[in-house]
Protein backbone atom coordinates (compact mmCIF):
# COMPACT_ATOMS: atom_id res chain seq x y z
CA UNK A 1 0.00 0.00 0.00
CA UNK A 2 1.45 3.29 -0.89
CA UNK A 3 2.15 5.59 1.39
CA UNK A 4 0.04 8.84 2.06
CA UNK A 5 2.66 12.12 1.39
CA UNK A 6 3.35 15.39 3.46
CA UNK A 7 1.61 18.17 2.16
CA UNK A 8 4.55 20.21 0.37
CA UNK A 9 2.78 23.85 1.29
CA UNK A 10 1.40 24.87 4.11
CA UNK A 11 -1.56 27.17 4.06
CA UNK A 12 -1.19 27.97 7.84
CA UNK A 13 1.03 30.95 9.64
CA UNK A 14 2.68 29.03 12.81
CA UNK A 15 0.78 25.59 12.53
CA UNK A 16 0.31 23.37 15.74
CA UNK A 17 0.99 19.58 14.77
CA UNK A 18 -0.23 16.50 16.05
CA UNK A 19 2.43 13.98 15.70
CA UNK A 20 2.13 10.20 15.98
CA UNK A 21 4.94 7.54 15.42
CA UNK A 22 4.66 4.09 16.06
CA UNK A 23 7.63 1.41 16.91
CA UNK A 24 8.64 -1.05 15.00
CA UNK A 25 6.11 -3.99 14.53
CA UNK A 26 4.67 -2.42 17.48
CA UNK A 27 6.85 -3.36 20.37
CA UNK A 28 5.93 -2.29 23.77
CA UNK A 29 9.35 -0.72 24.22
CA UNK A 30 8.50 2.96 25.25
CA UNK A 31 7.32 3.30 28.82
CA UNK A 32 9.79 3.41 31.13
CA UNK A 33 11.03 6.03 32.93
CA UNK A 34 14.19 6.57 31.24
CA UNK A 35 12.87 6.54 27.59
CA UNK A 36 10.46 9.37 29.35
CA UNK A 37 13.58 11.34 30.67
CA UNK A 38 15.52 11.29 26.89
CA UNK A 39 12.13 12.41 25.83
CA UNK A 40 11.93 15.38 28.30
CA UNK A 41 15.32 15.97 27.74
CA UNK A 42 15.12 16.30 23.87
CA UNK A 43 11.72 18.35 24.30
CA UNK A 44 13.59 20.94 26.29
CA UNK A 45 16.64 21.40 24.00
CA UNK A 46 14.47 21.51 20.86
CA UNK A 47 12.98 24.89 22.60
CA UNK A 48 15.64 26.42 22.23
CA UNK A 49 15.66 26.40 18.66
CA UNK A 50 12.02 27.53 18.11
CA UNK A 51 10.91 23.73 18.37
CA UNK A 52 8.12 24.04 20.98
CA UNK A 53 6.14 20.61 22.36
CA UNK A 54 2.76 21.10 23.60
CA UNK A 55 1.21 17.68 25.47
CA UNK A 56 2.74 14.59 24.28
CA UNK A 57 1.94 10.99 25.96
CA UNK A 58 4.02 7.80 25.42
CA UNK A 59 2.14 4.66 25.09
CA UNK A 60 4.06 0.91 25.16
CA UNK A 61 4.28 1.26 21.02
CA UNK A 62 3.84 4.87 19.80
CA UNK A 63 3.94 8.47 20.97
CA UNK A 64 1.75 10.97 20.62
CA UNK A 65 2.94 14.96 20.99
CA UNK A 66 1.64 18.44 19.87
CA UNK A 67 4.50 20.34 18.78
CA UNK A 68 5.01 24.36 16.42
CA UNK A 69 7.95 24.36 14.52
CA UNK A 70 9.44 27.23 13.03
CA UNK A 71 9.22 27.60 9.53
CA UNK A 72 9.70 26.11 6.81
CA UNK A 73 8.09 22.89 7.50
CA UNK A 74 10.71 20.64 6.34
CA UNK A 75 11.90 20.91 9.57
CA UNK A 76 9.16 19.13 11.24
CA UNK A 77 10.65 15.66 9.82
CA UNK A 78 14.32 16.07 10.35
CA UNK A 79 13.37 16.78 13.90
CA UNK A 80 10.97 14.14 14.22
CA UNK A 81 14.04 11.65 13.17
CA UNK A 82 16.35 13.38 15.32
CA UNK A 83 13.76 12.35 18.16
CA UNK A 84 13.58 8.95 17.56
CA UNK A 85 17.66 8.57 16.60
CA UNK A 86 17.97 9.54 19.71
CA UNK A 87 15.49 7.23 21.60
CA UNK A 88 17.31 4.83 19.58
CA UNK A 89 20.08 5.18 20.67
CA UNK A 90 19.24 4.70 24.32
CA UNK A 91 17.39 1.65 23.38
CA UNK A 92 20.43 0.24 22.54
CA UNK A 93 21.96 1.16 25.11
CA UNK A 94 18.98 -0.44 27.35
CA UNK A 95 20.01 -3.80 24.96
CA UNK A 96 17.02 -3.26 22.64
CA UNK A 97 18.27 -4.36 19.22
CA UNK A 98 17.11 -2.38 15.98
CA UNK A 99 14.94 -1.56 14.35
CA UNK A 100 12.57 0.73 16.67
CA UNK A 101 10.35 2.59 14.54
CA UNK A 102 7.83 2.50 12.02
CA UNK A 103 9.05 4.34 9.06
CA UNK A 104 8.01 8.15 8.72
CA UNK A 105 4.84 9.37 11.35
CA UNK A 106 1.34 11.11 10.82
CA UNK A 107 1.23 14.47 11.05
CA UNK A 108 -2.61 16.96 11.32
CA UNK A 109 -2.39 20.43 11.18
CA UNK A 110 -4.59 22.00 14.15
CA UNK A 111 -7.11 24.21 12.99
CA UNK A 112 -8.48 25.34 16.28
CA UNK A 113 -8.15 25.06 20.36
CA UNK A 114 -10.97 23.09 20.32
CA UNK A 115 -9.30 20.83 17.83
CA UNK A 116 -6.31 20.72 20.30
CA UNK A 117 -8.21 20.18 23.06
CA UNK A 118 -10.70 17.12 21.75
CA UNK A 119 -7.51 15.19 19.98
CA UNK A 120 -6.21 15.95 23.74
CA UNK A 121 -8.60 14.06 25.49
CA UNK A 122 -8.70 11.35 22.71
CA UNK A 123 -5.34 10.80 23.30
CA UNK A 124 -4.56 10.65 27.01
CA UNK A 125 -7.74 8.48 27.02
CA UNK A 126 -5.43 5.81 25.16
CA UNK A 127 -3.68 4.51 28.59
CA UNK A 128 -7.08 3.92 29.95
CA UNK A 129 -8.44 2.41 26.84
CA UNK A 130 -5.48 0.19 27.03
CA UNK A 131 -6.53 -1.01 30.60
CA UNK A 132 -3.05 0.31 31.81
CA UNK A 133 -4.40 2.79 34.49
CA UNK A 134 -8.26 3.73 35.51
CA UNK A 135 -7.59 7.39 35.48
CA UNK A 136 -5.32 9.53 32.72
CA UNK A 137 -4.40 11.26 35.31
CA UNK A 138 -2.85 8.40 36.71
CA UNK A 139 -0.37 7.86 34.18
CA UNK A 140 3.25 8.61 34.45
CA UNK A 141 4.68 9.46 30.89
CA UNK A 142 2.04 12.14 29.72
CA UNK A 143 2.65 15.96 30.13
CA UNK A 144 2.84 19.23 28.75
CA UNK A 145 6.21 21.14 28.47
CA UNK A 146 4.75 24.30 26.58
CA UNK A 147 1.28 26.03 26.76
CA UNK A 148 0.40 25.75 22.84
CA UNK A 149 -2.86 27.91 23.17
CA UNK A 150 -4.57 29.25 20.27
CA UNK A 151 -4.94 32.85 20.75
CA UNK A 152 -7.04 35.00 18.76
CA UNK A 153 -4.62 36.42 16.28
CA UNK A 154 -3.87 32.75 15.13
CA UNK A 155 -7.09 31.76 14.97
CA UNK A 156 -7.86 34.55 11.96
CA UNK A 157 -4.86 34.00 10.11
CA UNK A 158 -5.78 30.25 10.11
CA UNK A 159 -9.29 30.77 9.30
CA UNK A 160 -8.34 33.23 6.67
CA UNK A 161 -5.32 30.99 5.09
CA UNK A 162 -7.87 28.29 4.99
CA UNK A 163 -10.17 30.23 3.10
Amino acid sequence: MERLHRLERLQVENPVYFITFCTHKRMAILTNQQIHFVCLNFFAEASKRNIFVGRYILMPDHIHLFVKPPPPAENLSIWVKSLKNCLSKELRRRGVSSPHWQKGFFDHILRSGESYSEKWLYVVENCVRAGLVKDWTDWPFQGEIHALGFDEEMRRSQTAATR
